[in-house]
């Protein structure tokens, strides 16, 4: 498998979900350099000054610094965390104008580096700030990927390993559409091995409603974590390492992102969370599934929720 030759990311954005990702980075070998970029400049110094102190116990050989803009040129990847955070009762759409602006003005300077690589989007509301991101910086709509529903699906996976008691590796199943509230679960399509969960549950006489018990588990568990301890980041700055290490490593792995839709579920004209397939160059292709009806349905009304707030919101900004 050939991987990535050039092994620097730059993380732009030292807040709670950035670091949450870049203190995994030393635990797993893989990457050769790690630049923070942050607005608070006194910020991104103490933070790589506080991950570089822990190399000696660490596995990688990591070269960490605190740099700025000029830096995105030759890296491989680049990973965006900066943005307002989601407060209590907020909703993440709530965050797109303030959070549009920042990512404009984020994009505007890494396209005047020359970047060519991966940008990874971890901003908040993802869809639409990976929107941003892909237009502002004029890269092609593969080589711009969302986190998605990355975590969600990781949630949805812990929820079922733990109704099954099975472990969660055996567990395929994807969390579709926008990462908030109007996400869904295409169950048809969900399996515990080899086997559909839908015939499992069918033989253990267990009543389709746990299924509805299980997904709002998952949508509502963001709001749970903050109102308890205010953000959340070790999930998602886990899920990040996994991408990541997936775009370095050429894995060809299938992972529920934030893609461009280009007629694959019968949408244009955004990015939403659907599994796709993702290697050194970004997005390889988009996994096509059959969804049903129903699903078609909340498919659709996701991306017209975002499409909405697209055009209202974000489009006016980006033409300033």
């Amino acid at each position: 498998m050939n991987t990535v030759e050039n092994r620097k990311i730059v993380l732009v954005g030292t807040g709670f979900v950035g670091m949450s990702m870049a203190y995994t980075f030393l635990s797993q070998p893989g990457i050769d350099e790690l630049v923070l970029v942050d607005v608070n400049k006194d910020k991104a110094e103490g933070e790589a000054l506080d991950l570089t102190h822990g190399l000696p116990y660490s596995t990688s050989k990591i070269r960490i610094k605190a740099g700025d803009y000029s830096d995105c040129k030759d890296a491989a990847i680049i990973v965006i965390t900066a943005g307002a955070a989601q407060k209590p009762g907020q909703t993440r759409l709530e965050l797109t104008g303030v959070n549009t602006k920042i990512m404009k003005s984020i994009c505007e300077q890494i396209k005047a580096s020359g970047f060519n690589g991966v940008i990874v989007v971890a901003s908040n509301p993802v869809d639409i700030m990976t929107y941003v991101a892909q237009k502002v910086t004029g890269l092609p709509e593969t080589q711009v990927i969302g986190s998605g529903t990355l975590l969600d699906t990781a949630r949805l996976r812990t929820k079922i390993s733990e109704y099954f008691n099975v472990n969660s590796t055996n567990v395929h199943a994807y969390i579709m559409g926008e990462h908030g509230d109007s996400s869904f679960v295409p169950w048809i399509h969900a399996y515990v091995g080899c086997k559909s969960l839908l015939e499992m549950l069918d033989e253990q006489d267990k009543d389709l409603s746990e299924l509805l018990t299980i997904y709002e588990s998952v949508r509502n568990a963001a709001y749970e974590i903050i109102e308890k301890k205010k953000a959340t980041y070790y999930g998602i700055g886990l899920s990040l390492n996994r991408l990541v290490h997936a775009i370095l490593n050429n894995e060809n792995a299938i992972m529920t992102i934030s893609a461009p839709q280009n007629g694959e579920y019968g949408q244009t004209g955004l990015y939403i969370g659907v599994p796709a397939i993702v290697n050194k160059r970004g997005i390889r292709e988009i996994v096509h599934l059959q969804l049903n009806q129903v699903d078609q349905g909340k498919f659709n009304a996701s991306c017209e929720n975002l499409k909405n707030t697209i055009k209202e919101v974000v489009d006016p900004i980006l033409a300033e």
